[in-house]
């Protein structure tokens, strides 16, 4: 069995990298080890009184990441495909690492949109660094000018 890492940030590509991700875990016999990492500071604002953080928010935010996180779970395995998930809070590229390490993953899939830079606008920051530091395959699908 293949053993795939699948990191989501439930972006408006997300449908469209599950089902690539999906496609992949079939074709290599795999199973699908779902991950997001959410940042560590859900939470904090900046107001005139400085920083100032805001317990409720995080946990409303992660409530509602996780309850995500269990969709694309179910979606997944209704497709066939084994999957089980984790979100976690922090540096997204050392948890990744870390989870595809545990999980003694065979691949890292990845979408290929990204925020700023013309690398990063066709590649997507993370997942070029992703690329630039794992010690497996990362395997890019394509989401830029695809609905």
């Amino acid at each position: 069995m293949t053993n795939i890492v699948f990191p989501v940030d439930f972006s408006e590509s997300t449908d469209l990298l599950v089902d690539g991700a999906v496609k992949f875990a079939k074709t290599t016999s795999g199973k699908i080890f779902l991950i997001h990492v959410a940042p560590s500071d859900i939470g904090f604002a900046i107001g005139d009184m400085g920083f100032q953080y805001f317990p409720e928010v995080e946990q409303n935010e992660i409530k509602e990441e996780l309850r995500l996180l269990n969709e694309l779970q179910e979606k997944i395995k209704a497709s066939g495909v084994e999957c089980e998930h984790l979100l976690r809070q922090g540096l997204a590229k050392e948890i990744i690492l870390e989870y595809a390490e545990d999980k003694n993953a065979d691949y890292i899939v990845m979408g290929s949109h990204g925020r700023s830079g013309i690398y990063d606008v066709f590649v997507g920051s993370l997942t070029k660094d992703l690329t630039k530091n794992a010690p497996i395959p990362v395997l890019v699908i394509p989401v830029h000018n695809r609905k």
